[in-house]
């Protein structure tokens, strides 16, 4: 008898019509999945077959635009979902109400409800059977059982796991007990995952936490990979690229890496129409046992990264989400080093610009943050250049060392492709149909901060409660506010040199000391300048934006240890876009 293994998790659900959504589960065994809604809405899909395991992405149809209704799972006529021993509240499917049709009056219709996205990266799976956590409270659990116990609290309306959702290179002690079960330790890579069946394991640990397991059945979900989901600093250069291509066990564990992205992540991010339109998904349902299909495209993902978009859009009434993958899409060779490749870059490009003037607010999901703390970002642009040559092949050669030992490879690190991603959000934030704010959404570094970037053209405009922005200028300065928002970590370590180091990163100290490696590197100057508008934070932690119209708020909570459990503790709590 088939049963439940994973999930549900609730998706994709489509603001355009407020009538569908999407719900991924894993089963068993092989069987047809049902999700049954109480409005009368529902859908089926059989499970396809992926290295002895058994995946279903479920379409729902029929539900009402505007509405709140709970579903339940069913394999055959038995149901799996909810678990009938659950203290949780039910499962549930939010939908938006209608678009407005175009042409339609302002006014026209139900008043607007905001819209809530909450974000961050870098989790750690939780401690098991409340054993003492060593990192201390997750900001993802506390936030389950934050809104599982109280009907009442504003939930938002999807997720953001902007990267590292598992840890391929840094497993936990029962995970290892696992591996150890099935293979010698001592052989590489060790504790490390070596394929898709181990990484399934980290895909349980991450998400059967009972809080964890409801929260991401009932709020939707928009995910990317960063490094850790593969390997650490993963394509952080092409001579990296080289060295591990090098080891016996790297091919297995890339391809294994890429299968098990595609079926947990990758796939509900796509709508219901991308779905129906994507060939390797019907490869894979058509075949009886689509492993082999699944693996033959990750090879030749892998080998060809440009064949394959992971980058995706997505939209939420007036706000456009763009989600970058700045991991797979990269060219390595030095003398074309670029964050996204050509094909990759263009379609960032039409996805930002396309049709300013249906959106208010443009987010844009990128793992790895555009604006890192001024020093850092000297000394990445300052390592590019010794190993693109300009101090010679001894530097070169001392660049590349430095690069590995210190993950050297944000945007930073690949200069024209910052200063093209720079150029491109001033090009978004300029003109008469221009959003109110235009936010870049990252994770990675371990510490929350708001960075703000100021073009040299622009002149001071009034004062805002981040602090003085830039506007308008005579020379084309954008008119929107552009800002990095970096949400780090939601459940992991942050050693005290991690916080010493970016404190000074922040400092004036650090900005001396990045002035000297830009003479040292002879980088030259920056397409603008930025600086520390909030931050920095540092905790287990998420932060959601709020937007309404063409206003905007931001709010950072922190998980803390206390008496009564963990609680999530308020911040910040700010407009960005002046109004009180």
């Amino acid at each position: 008898m088939a049963g439940l293994r994973l999930g549900p998790l609730l998706r994709y659900v489509d603001w355009e019509s407020g009538t569908a959504a999407t719900v991924w589960v894993e089963a068993s065994r092989p069987c047809t999945v049902e999700v049954r809604c109480a409005d009368g809405a529902s859908g089926e899909s059989p499970t396809f077959a992926v290295a002895g395991h058994h995946y279903a992405l479920v379409v729902v149809t029929g539900l009402t635009p505007g509405s709140t209704t709970a579903y339940e799972v069913l394999i055959g006529s038995r149901r799996v979902w909810p678990p009938d021993d659950t203290r949780l509240p039910p499962s549930t499917i939010t939908t938006p109400s209608a678009a407005k049709p175009a042409g339609a009056a302002e006014g026209a219709g139900a008043t607007p409800a905001p819209v809530r996205i909450s974000f961050g990266s870098c989790r750690w799976a939780a401690a098991p059977g409340g054993g003492h956590d060593p990192v201390g409270p997750d900001a993802l659990v506390t936030l389950a059982a934050r809104l599982a116990a109280d009907p009442a609290t504003e939930r938002p309306d999807v997720l953001l796991l902007l990267g590292d959702q598992v840890y391929a290179d840094e497993t936990s002690g029962a995970t290892r007990r696992r591996l150890a079960a099935r293979r010698d330790l001592g052989e590489p890579p060790g504790a490390e995952i070596a394929d898709y069946e181990e990484y399934t394991y980290l895909y349980d640990e991450s998400w059967r936490d009972p809080e964890v397991r409801w929260l991401l059945s009932t709020v939707p979900s928009c995910m990317i990979f960063d490094d850790h989901d593969v390997i650490d600093d993963w394509n952080t250069s092409a001579a990296w690229q080289r060295d591990i291509r090098r080891t016996p066990w790297w091919h297995e564990r890339i391809v294994s890496g890429l299968m098990s992205y595609w079926v947990h992540q990758h796939l509900g991010n796509l709508s219901p129409a991308e779905l129906a339109a994507d060939p390797v998904y019907a490869a894979v349902r058509a075949s009886p046992d689509g492993t082999e299909a699944l693996r033959r495209f990750a090879a030749e993902t892998d080998a060809d990264p440009a064949r394959t978009r992971w980058s995706y859009r997505r939209v939420f009434g007036r706000v456009r989400l763009v989600m970058v993958d700045t991991r797979a899409a990269r060219v390595l060779a030095e003398d074309r080093r670029a964050m996204l490749d050509p094909d990759e870059a263009d379609w960032l490009r039409e996805a930002v610009l396309d049709d300013p003037a249906s959106y208010d607010h443009l987010l844009i999901g990128s793992s790895l943050p555009w604006l890192l703390p001024p020093l850092v970002h000297d000394v990445e642009h300052w390592n590019a250049a010794l190993c693109a040559g300009v101090r010679g092949p001894r530097w070169a050669r001392i660049g590349e060392k430095v690069r590995r030992a210190a993950d050297l490879e944000h945007w930073a690190a690949f200069p024209e492709s910052f200063d093209r991603f720079t150029e491109l959000l001033r090009e978004a934030g300029s003109g008469p149909d221009a959003p109110a704010t235009v936010c870049v959404l990252s994770g990675d570094v371990h510490h929350a901060y708001i960075a703000e970037p100021r073009w040299p053209d622009a002149r001071p405009g009034t004062e805002s409660d981040l602090g003085p922005s830039s506007r308008p200028g005579p020379g084309g300065a954008p008119v929107s506010r552009i800002l990095q928002l970096t949400c780090s970590p939601v459940h992991n370590s942050i050693p005290r040199t991690i916080r010493t180091g970016f404190r000074l990163a922040w400092s004036r100290a650090g900005r001396r000391i990045g002035r000297m490696l830009t003479r040292h590197g002879r980088t030259g100057a920056s397409p603008v300048t930025w600086g520390r508008a909030g931050g920095p934070w540092f905790g287990n932690q998420l932060m959601t934006l709020t937007l309404l119209g063409r206003k905007s708020a931001l709010t950072l909570v922190q998980a803390k240890a206390g008496t009564q459990g963990a609680q999530l503790e308020a911040v910040l709590e700010r407009s960005l876009t002046g109004e009180s």
